[in-house]
């Protein structure tokens, strides 16, 4: 029976003219190759090269052999190689950077998908740098980029939308949203215990710019805590309200932890990417995070 690596041997041989490198190539010495080279003609019954003084020379048989047999190896080494790729993509460790207030619903969605990441918090500008730099594989980031080393692709869509602890009485805040009442409603909003995740309230001015046509809103929140998700645990436990990502919010409202106060139409969606390095080795693993995200935006 014919042994493949005979082939590939012969192949490298072929293409540099000399056994030492096609040792190298091969990560061989330089006498196994001789020996694979000699069993090979010794099954073929031609001899395939003559030596000279520097290097090798392909005997006619080896270029008829040559002709015959490349295209084919070519792609037994390219089903190989995708082989290895599959399995260098399952088992590496990879680097994803997102949103600290992200975490919960779209990075722990991919704990269950790879057995090895390792995950770092920052915000899109920062993500952005650190994988055009390479010292990210992957971002979650919510702001398109445009430049030429990196690939960006929509996984979904989220929203900010107000939720609030279940001993809220909400009653008279949906009566005044179903007419349409807006100096009632953020009269209301404002008698309540507010927390945020930031100081500076940055979605919650973005909420009352896009449903009130208000650049600063009167509240003030009553607690700062830095994680959204660790924010909406609290609020399921106390009496309070919050500006946060739907995605953050769902799995809480569908155990009835919390409630959803308000989902404005005047408020947009914020488009969700995942972005990438241009890189042919990570680019099943980026499919894999595609596929993941969108199915948890869905």
């Amino acid at each position: 029976m014919v042994n493949l690596e005979w082939y590939r041997t012969f192949k490298s041989v072929y293409k540099n003219g000399n056994f030492s490198l096609a040792a190298k190539e091969l990560f061989i010495s330089q006498p196994a190759v001789s020996q694979q080279i000699s069993m090979l003609e010794a099954h073929v019954g031609y001899k395939l090269f003559n030596r000279k003084s520097k290097g090798v020379e392909p005997t006619e048989y080896a270029k008829l052999l040559n002709n015959l047999i490349i295209e084919a190896l070519d792609r037994l080494e390219n089903v190989e190689n995708g082989f290895r790729a599959k399995a260098f993509n399952a088992n590496r460790l990879i680097s994803i950077g997102i949103s600290k207030h992200l975490m919960r619903s779209l990075g722990s969605a991919l704990v269950s998908k790879f057995d090895f990441i390792d995950f770092s918090f920052h915000e899109n500008d920062m993500l952005f740098e650190l994988v055009d730099s390479k010292k990210l594989d992957f971002a979650i980031v919510t702001k398109q980029y445009d430049t030429f080393d990196t690939i960006q692709k929509k996984v979904g869509e989220i929203k900010q939308v107000i939720v609030g602890s279940n001993t809220i009485d909400a009653s008279e805040l949906k009566s005044n949203i179903k007419i349409k009442d807006f100096s009632a409603i953020e009269h209301w909003l404002n008698d309540q215990k507010w927390f945020s995740h930031n100081a500076q309230i940055p979605h919650i001015k973005l909420f009352w710019l896009h449903v009130f046509n208000k650049k600063r809103p009167s509240m003030i929140p009553n607690y700062i805590i830095p994680s959204e998700y660790e924010m909406l645990e609290i609020i399921s436990k106390n009496t309070g309200i919050a500006v946060v990502w739907d995605c953050n919010a769902r799995s809480l409202m569908e155990e009835n932890r919390i409630q959803l106060l308000w989902n404005s139409k005047q408020m947009p969606s914020t488009e969700v990417f995942v972005l990438s390095g241009k890189n042919d080795n990570l680019s099943t693993i980026f499919e894999n995070i595609q596929l993941e995200l969108k199915r948890v935006l869905a």
